[in-house]
């Protein structure tokens, strides 16, 4: 592979570019299982390393019509179709023609050259020779998680954690020296949508574990407030929030406490359920006010689209497509109400990028409180950095961004995913440059912050 991919013909990229590659990785928000690095085993197989977890990948597939059996995905309750690994990966390499121009294709050739070493094209006839040399690679010390760990050279991994999890893994992670820190996110979608399955079971855990009965409004709200703190002691920062849409609502106690048990009757209707996503979202931004945990928004997309994918597979398998999706007005209520307190920050991710230049940048570059979250899930390619990067940074610039996020549960793709961003960010400030709109001093620094300093700052890593 070119070493100067990505990059253009620049010497001044090539420049920015080592220097932002000297930096260590901070993923203040993603999905890798933490329990992959505790437990510290070889993975299994190409196939459970490389396909098996990657939603951008199995989705691709299906959508050639190789069905969620034929290459083993798990079903919604564990069990899987027994496939030989080595046949899902043929029909992987079968069908690598359809990731042509797609990031997936870029990440998976990087790691195919910086990790495992190859540097030739995937075909169906060198099927089994790739499978062979990775997955000889992935059984010896070299691979092993906690190794990679320190390969990659990761400072800080952000996982993604339920409500009411113990951290049990993260508290064992803690006293092992893996050469940086792997920290929770606590993430209640679990318990702040009614309309998710399990809601009422979710909140019984909640209840359990936080000591608090869950029978008012109060009581869940100080479970909520419980079970932050419990994060907090175990090293995370920040927390999450997938939610249908911006929509906020401002009740006062009484109001609360009317609809907290219309909800939790479980006789309610959808405004209600939508009044009571917008209530909560707005409870979270206070405690965030409160306990000063990073606020991360997450909206827009309709979640497990096809109903059949989810009842046999489960959630994200996919089927999570984006919608348009409003800020300015939905999220008013909320702003008004901590918006410009000190101790409140907030992300916002988008997934309608009709929203960038009209909406998202001028927020950012107005409210203190706010960041713009990079290009999210279907907008992480070179093609979506650029859009991103062309339609705010005139408005809210590049201090009222956070870095780049790889939002991944592909272990493997976190090295590579930060080396593409950063190859592209390099690229697109040595342009700035040529245009004059940047010296090459400000943009060698603004480098080094988008590698790694807006993150370590904002997410208080």
């Amino acid at each position: 592979m070119d070493k100067n991919r990505f990059l253009g013909s620049d010497g001044l990229a090539r420049e920015i570019y080592e220097l932002m590659s000297e930096f260590p990785i901070l993923s203040p928000h993603g999905h890798v299982d933490p329990r992959i690095l505790l437990e510290n085993t070889a993975f299994r197989n190409p196939v459970e390393l490389l396909i098996t977890p990657d939603h951008y990948v199995t989705r691709m597939l299906f959508s050639q019509g190789v069905s969620y059996e034929a290459i083993s995905i798990p079903h919604a309750d564990g069990s899987r179709s027994e496939v030989d690994p080595r046949e899902v990966w043929r029909i992987f390499a079968q069908n690598w023609h359809a990731f042509r121009s797609t990031p997936s294709r870029i990440w998976i050739e990087e790691i195919f050259y910086t990790l495992f070493k190859i540097d030739e094209p995937l075909i169906i006839d060198r099927a089994d020779y790739f499978y062979d040399s990775i997955n000889e690679q992935l059984h010896t010390p070299e691979f092993l998680p906690q190794t990679l760990f320190k390969k990659f050279n990761i400072e800080v991994l952000a996982t993604t954690d339920a409500t009411s999890d113990s951290l049990s893994t993260h508290l064992e992670l803690a006293k092992i020296n893996i050469g940086g820190r792997v920290i929770p996110t606590f993430r209640p979608d679990d318990v702040s949508d009614p309309q998710r399955p399990g809601w009422k079971t979710a909140v019984a855990e909640l209840a359990k574990v936080s000591g608090e009965d869950c029978a008012t409004f109060v009581s869940y709200r100080n479970a909520l407030r419980n079970r932050r703190d419990h994060f907090k002691r175990h090293g995370a920062t920040a927390t999450d929030h997938g939610v249908v849409n911006c929509e906020t609502l401002i009740l006062d106690s009484k109001e609360q406490e009317k609809l907290f048990a219309v909800i939790s009757s479980g006789k309610f209707s959808q405004e209600d359920a939508n009044q009571f996503r917008a209530m909560m979202l707005v409870e979270h931004a206070r405690m965030a006010a409160d306990d000063g945990l990073v606020m991360q928004i997450h909206p827009g997309s309709s979640r497990s689209h096809n109903h059949e994918i989810a009842k046999i597979y489960g959630v994200n398998r996919g089927f999570d497509i984006p919608v348009a999706t409003n800020y300015v007005r939905e999220l008013q209520p909320l702003l008004n109400n901590v918006g410009l307190h000190p101790n409140f920050r907030a992300v916002l991710f988008t997934l309608d990028e009709s929203a960038y230049s009209r909406e998202l940048a001028p927020l950012a570059g107005a409210y203190p409180s706010l960041r713009l979250g990079p290009p999210w899930w279907f907008h992480d390619s070179l093609n979506g950095m650029q859009r991103w990067r062309d339609s705010v940074t005139e408005t809210a610039g590049f201090y009222n961004t956070v870095g780049f996020i790889d939002d991944t549960r592909a272990f493997a793709s976190i090295p590579v995913r930060h080396d593409i961003a950063r190859r592209f960010d390099s690229a697109y400030l040595a342009n700035e440059v040529s245009r004059h709109r940047l010296s090459k001093s400000d943009a060698l620094e603004v480098g080094a912050d988008i590698a790694y300093n807006l993150s370590k700052e904002y997410f208080k890593l």
